[in-house]
């Protein structure tokens, strides 16, 4: 019971929805980071090489085997490196907006905390708002002054 209890609780505080939105901004932020990689990234870089594609890039192990039909009986076995190249800059790029991001909140949350801060002591400072019995004494002195 204590596992249906944890659930409840769990869907209750809304953090299923707070998790879904960031799977979708995830989900999404990724498509754009991989073509950031595969149609900007990686065409400058080919073209730095002299042309090198590296979603090209392999190493053959055991090549592909055709038929007198020219049709293939046995595929080529290979190591695809120039994707995992890829993956890799898509990996390192995610990492360093995700961190750009955390940084840029972290110091938004410390600014707000010392406003916060600076706030809380200007009201302390600031003359406490005089009591009804001390605004209507003053009046009756600022009466008797007048007469």
């Amino acid at each position: 019971m204590g596992l249906v209890k944890d659930f409840k609780d769990f869907i209750s505080k809304g953090n299923v929805m707070d998790m879904a939105v960031g799977v979708i901004i995830g989900g999404a932020f990724g498509k754009i980071v991989t073509s950031l990689v595969n149609d900007i990234i990686m065409p400058a870089l080919g073209s730095a090489t002299s042309g090198v594609d590296f979603k090209d890039m392999k190493y053959v192990i055991t090549p592909e085997v055709l038929d007198a039909a020219g049709e293939v009986t046995t595929p080529e076995v290979a190591i695809l490196y120039g994707q995992f190249i890829n993956t890799i800059l898509e990996f390192f790029i995610i990492a360093i907006c995700i961190f750009a991001v955390i940084t840029i909140i972290q110091k938004s949350t410390k600014k707000i905390e010392e406003l916060k801060k600076k706030e809380e002591a200007a009201a302390e400072e600031a003359p406490a708002e005089p009591s009804e019995e001390v605004k209507l004494l003053t009046e009756i002195r600022d009466a008797l002054a007048k007469k």
